[in-house]
């Protein structure tokens, strides 16, 4: 199927997604400038270096003609649908049917309908490249549906996603595609794209006559979170702007970039990676004892419109399960934190919350308590329902006393220093230790207080007559 065959199948059945087997570089009416200036060559692409350097992987994949099937792993903007339409034009796949879809809006119908026509183009000695842009849209099912296809071989699948694949694409299916990972453009690559758009008179916005100065270049660079598309739709709007400005025949600057575009969106998301990715990072600092990197996280999550209850609930597992007894006001603390932004709200509810995080990165750090339930778990999987000791048993009847229930027990606030050197563990375990305190914060003192207990306890079993 020639080219222009291939674009009216995905108009037909994508008609509101953008068009991968169309011309790069399309100028039409109202075309935005990020299509305009789309790459027409894989020498044209910015970035990717360690995979389209001579000796890459892609590029060498390319240039042997065997192209398998593979995922394009990457951010918003990083070139994932450029290079799928590269590989569509490169030498190797010109005797290839090139077929796109977008999983947005695309359905099992519309991948069997690709199905039949690779088939039939297969029995003819041509190869179906079939480009699947969003393929983590696709569920299980319709996940499904494509894997004998690319088993047999029917097709070369060539599918893009912004999640990650481990997550989003089923295991077979990941098991027989080959996963490039691309990424995000650096302000370097960025800068250097925008050049290019403001000085081509044709396909960027040479003919337009305005000039921007380099701060301009770097904020707009900057501002772009390493995506090319956005970095172009920024200088769009903004030149369009200051062309209606008072002074068009002025450079444009930086500070009317920022009037022009607006505030800064950073790539964030409620449930998926980079939501992980970042609170991951958080916890992290938090453990490390970095309160700059700390606050650094908190931030990035706020400014990006993470829910602060969600972050809030998070300090407070921290504050148990890292802060622990090495510094007993760190969960009441947390628990405050939570409260205060339950009841104020954003933005005064950021304050609370960086009192928490502030004081939960400088405490001193035990997970002793969280490890020592570890142990105890480990415990009762191996041992099972060992009985009670008959002391501890509780003796509401008088045929439970009989029985010999609570028999033994001291009342440990009737004795010296309100301890009682009695073995409370089922026998059947022996004489584990489960929590071991540390030696740090408030942790310490506690440490010896129960190295003083142990020793007398350890002492009294020893004492003639004492139950084993």
């Amino acid at each position: 199927m020639a080219d222009d065959e291939s674009l009216e199948l995905f108009r037909d059945l994508a008609p509101d997604a953008p068009a991968p087997g169309a011309r790069a570089g399309a100028t039409g009416p109202g075309t935005p400038l990020a299509e305009r200036m789309r790459p027409r060559s894989l020498d044209e692409v910015l970035g990717q270096e360690h995979l389209l350097a001579p000796d890459a992987p892609l590029r060498t994949l390319l240039q042997c003609g065997e192209l398998p099937s593979l995922l394009l792993w990457g951010p918003p903007g990083c070139g994932k649908t450029t290079l799928a339409r590269l590989m569509a034009r490169a030498d190797p796949a010109r005797s290839a049917r090139f077929v796109a879809l977008s999983a947005v809006v695309a359905g099992l119908k519309d991948v069997r309908a690709v199905v039949a026509d690779a088939r039939r183009a297969l029995r003819g000695g041509q190869r179906t490249l079939f480009f699947l842009d969003e393929i983590h849209r696709f569920n299980r099912a319709q996940q499904d549906a494509l894997l004998p296809h690319v088993e047999s071989g029917t097709l070369t699948l060539v599918g893009a996603t912004t999640e990650n694949p481990s997550f989003e694409v089923v295991g077979p299916l990941l098991s027989r595609c080959r996963v490039f990972t691309l990424r995000p453009l650096t302000p370097i690559h960025l800068e250097s794209l925008l050049r290019r758009a403001l000085a081509e008179p044709e396909r960027g916005i040479g003919k337009s006559g305005v000039q921007v100065d380099d701060e301009a270049l770097e904020a707009i660079a900057a501002a772009s979170d390493g995506d090319a598309r956005r970095a172009l739709g920024m200088l769009e709007t903004a030149v369009a702007v200051h062309q209606r400005s008072e002074n068009p025949a002025a450079p444009l600057a930086a500070e009317a970039v920022e009037r022009a575009v607006g505030r800064r969106m950073l790539l964030h998301d409620r449930d998926r990676e980079e939501h992980y990715n970042v609170v991951s990072a958080l916890i992290k600092s938090l453990r490390a004892s970095d309160p700059d990197a700390a606050l650094y996280y908190l931030a990035r999550m706020l400014e990006a419109g993470e829910d602060p209850l969600f972050v809030a609930r998070r300090l407070v597992i921290f504050a148990s399960e890292d802060v622990g007894n090495a510094e007993p006001a760190g969960l009441p603390l947390a628990m405050a934190a939570y409260q205060a932004v339950e009841r104020v709200g954003l933005p005064e509810g950021r304050i609370p919350l960086a009192h928490a995080v502030t004081f939960l990165a400088t405490a001193p750090k035990s997970n002793a308590s969280y490890v020592g339930l570890g142990r105890a778990q480990a415990a009762v999987a191996q041992t099972g329902s060992a009985p009670v000791p008959m002391h501890l048993r509780n003796a509401p009847t008088a045929l439970m006393k009989e029985q010999g229930y609570a028999e033994g027990y001291r009342y440990p606030h009737s004795e010296q220093d309100a301890f009682v050197a009695a073995r409370n563990l089922p026998g059947a375990l022996g004489d584990p230790r489960f929590y071991e305190p540390t030696e740090r914060g408030a942790e310490k003192a506690i440490a010896e207080r129960l190295e003083s207990w142990r020793r007398r306890a350890k002492r009294r079993r020893r004492e003639p007559g004492e139950a084993p």
